[in-house]
């Protein structure tokens, strides 16, 4: 006969309390699984897809590179010549490559030089940039000038401040300075093109733009008055 507690009901043993992994052990396994399989997935998609994408997409840039070097042979380095492709069809064939991102790169460069601004801007927005302290304030600077020529002056002054920031050095920084400071000129905004251009004098007086850079803070100063 069983024994009643003193509420009335019938008394059951407890075992010992399931932990957390216990109680969800089949559906923590199933993640587990789930997350591996799809670590391989990403592994073989690296080596298997985009590794032999990317190989080959660099021996095709080649060509391309060697037409974007003469003038009157950019039309080939955009088009291709029928053997061999040009830019646009590696960009857009080989996505997610580097040799995609500097194709985009020449491609922004190849149409500024034609002076397709629109289009300078659509592949020079594609580009990633890629730690290079050299080629990436480049094309910032390079997205600056396509929105100037475009008169979209907030815009490249926007770049241009950031392509100077990007690598301070005497060679690109006050390239970039001058045209920031020629973009506020034309934003009306003296005070920042007049702070602009003594940074030139100030920071990089040996550079080939300091050496004329006083009359454009005086023009500014005079602008201000």
């Amino acid at each position: 006969m069983s024994q009643n507690n003193p509420n009335g009901s019938s008394a059951l043993p407890t075992g010992p309390k399931k932990s957390f992994f216990q109680e969800n052990e089949k559906s923590i396994i199933f993640i587990v699984a789930g997350i591996i399989v799809l670590i391989l997935l990403y592994i073989g998609y690296q080596k298997l897809y985009l590794a032999p994408r990317a190989e080959k997409a660099a021996s095709q840039m080649y060509q391309a590179e060697q037409y974007a070097a003469i003038d009157s042979l950019q039309a080939k380095a955009i088009n291709g010549d029928g053997s061999f492709p040009g830019f646009k069809e590696i960009a857009d064939e080989y996505a997610n490559t580097k040799s995609a991102n500097i194709a985009n790169a020449y491609l922004g460069g190849l149409y500024l030089r034609q002076k397709n601004f629109k289009e300078a801007i659509k592949y020079l927005e594609q580009y990633s940039e890629t730690g290079s302290q050299v080629l990436d304030p480049l094309i910032i600077g390079l997205l600056g000038d396509a929105y100037s020529e475009e008169k979209i002056y907030d815009k490249a002054a926007n770049y241009y401040k950031k392509a100077a920031d990007k690598s301070a050095n005497t060679y690109t920084s006050p390239i970039f300075l001058k045209k920031l400071g020629l973009v506020y000129e034309e934003l009306q905004d003296y005070k920042n093109a007049e702070s602009t251009y003594q940074k030139i004098r100030d920071e990089y007086p040996e550079s080939s733009e300091s050496t004329t850079i006083d009359s454009f803070i005086a023009r500014v100063q005079a602008k201000q008055q």
